[in-house]
């Protein structure tokens, strides 16, 4: 008897976390219907599995009082400004572009700035210690990873000498991306010199952080701001091309501009926030500075996207910048695992005869990204996109131009985990020149890389276009 009232217990103790659970997947916000569906089945048919898994990854989610800092350290800051008679220098329909950027994290369209493309990953190294050993009052840097190899050094030995002379010098590196440098003598070293450092999203005891928020929600930003004047925006981590972790997939393609203007003074924003999130000292000093008078320039605009706002924020962005395109849009991304959103603006715009050209790298470090992508290749290819798989390396530039007159660049990615895991900086530029560059630039992909027939796709076995499609339908759980 005794043994039968136990089991009935434990019973209803399953069916009412399984209950508790369901109801946690259906009233999350901002979920896809089959995000839900997919949650309540693993939860119903597989108990503990799901239960266990729900509550690993099940919701985007870094922690209330996390969260909560991380918002404040925001709206604490100085609003950020815009440039008078801004809409004017746009191109033609592209408003609508920079107003849903401003929705996203505040930032208004800012005129007067200088762009300048960087020829490589080692160039844009040299520019940035170049930038450090001329900087006057202050250097801030944020980067997902960080590594203790040749550029990664580089960097630490230009912050000892600029902290050493008198300069405020502040780094922030990613507690998992940069773990190998936060770890290495080289973090102390520019401690002792004077460097103040933080992790960003520290894990801590991963038991304890795991009941409070997502493990791998992750700060995937790369910010440079030199004296409120000089800042850097891209895709590229402070790191070799050669990257040591994931040698037999080098090189690391990647692609960054350096900027000089009042579009500095927002990247500046977006560290200060991220710095003071994590409980660092108050920069709003910085941001309350008189800007210099402004001067003819290109206009740009930071869009900063995170757990701290809403998760369709970059999915809104890539789709309105697709959306724009009248002629040609080209897009390069190291990881294709869109939502529906994405995957439809896509193919519309071919569809609507823009010429549509989508590179990614041949082979990717990721094998689940890898078969996820795949299952996308025939609707894009029905739709007339031409697909291109780029063979000089791991392609990792995240670039969109349209018509030869708008960019968009930076951090984020299109797959999942950009739009709902990390933290990422982006940037919005309106100018042709630039555009031009990035569209040379994405033309060396395209001769380095070779086109994808329907016929080809067509050509996969069974199993293959399987394994695919069951990887992709993933996505929305994980």
């Amino acid at each position: 008897m005794e043994g039968s009232t136990v089991a009935l217990l434990l019973l209803a103790l399953e069916i009412g976390l399984q209950l508790f659970f369901v109801g946690r997947a259906l009233l999350r916000p901002y979920r896809e219907p089959v995000s839900r569906l997919a949650w309540v089945m693993i939860i119903v048919i597989a108990p503990l599995v799901g239960m266990i898994a729900y509550v690993l990854v099940g919701e985007t989610n870094i922690g209330r009082t996390r969260t909560a800092r991380l918002r404040k350290a925001f709206e604490t800051l100085p609003p950020p400004f815009g440039t008078p008679g801004v809409e004017a220098q746009l191109p033609e329909g592209t408003l609508p572009l920079f107003r849903a950027g401003t929705s996203v994290s505040g930032y208004p369209p800012v005129a007067g700035n200088r762009a300048q493309l960087l020829e490589s990953s080692d160039a844009a190294i040299e520019a940035m210690v170049a930038d450090i050993d001329t900087a006057t009052d202050h250097v801030h840097l944020l980067f997902y990873i960080w590594l203790p190899d040749n550029n990664g050094q580089k960097i630490v030995a230009a912050l000892q000498r600029a902290a050493l002379r008198g300069v405020s010098c502040r780094a922030m590196a990613d507690d998992v991306g940069s773990r190998s440098m936060i770890r290495s003598e080289h973090w102390r070293a520019m401690r002792g010199a004077g460097v103040q450092l933080a992790r960003a999203m520290p894990i801590g005891n991963p038991l304890i952080g795991a009941i409070w928020g997502r493990l791998d929600m992750r700060n995937h930003r790369k910010i440079v701001v030199i004296d409120n004047a000089v800042t850097y925006c891209g895709s590229q981590n402070c790191a070799d091309a050669a990257f040591a972790p994931k040698a037999k997939f080098a090189p690391w393609v990647d692609i960054m501009v350096r900027l000089e203007g009042p579009i500095a003074r927002q990247n500046q924003h977006l560290f200060a926030s991220d710095w003071m999130g994590h409980g660092e000292d108050d920069l709003t000093e910085l941001l309350q500075r008189p800007l210099p008078a402004q001067q003819p320039g290109i206009v740009a605009q930071v869009i900063g996207t995170g757990a701290t706002v809403r998760p369709s924020a970059m999915p809104e962005i890539f789709v309105s910048v697709m959306n724009a395109a009248r002629r040609e849009l080209v897009i390069t991304t190291p990881y294709y695992v869109p939502d529906e959103t994405i995957q439809a603006a896509l193919c519309a715009s071919a569809y609507r005869g823009v010429e549509t050209t989508f590179i990614v790298p041949e082979r990717n470090d990721s094998w689940v990204v890898a078969a996820a992508s795949h299952s996308y290749y025939a609707e894009l290819l029905e739709a007339g996109v031409m697909i291109r798989e780029y063979q000089g390396g791991l392609l990792h530039s995240k670039t969109m131009t349209v018509d030869g007159e708008l960019a968009l660049i930076g951090s984020a990615n299109m797959d999942r985990r950009s739009f709902e895991l990390n933290f990422e900086n982006n940037m919005l530029i309106a100018d042709i020149s630039l555009t031009q560059a990035l569209r040379q630039r994405q033309q060396s992909y395209i001769e380095a890389s070779v086109l994808v027939h329907a016929a080809e796709v067509e050509a996969w076995g069974g199993t293959r276009r399987i394994w695919n499609n069951t990887v992709a339908m993933l996505g929305p759980v994980l």
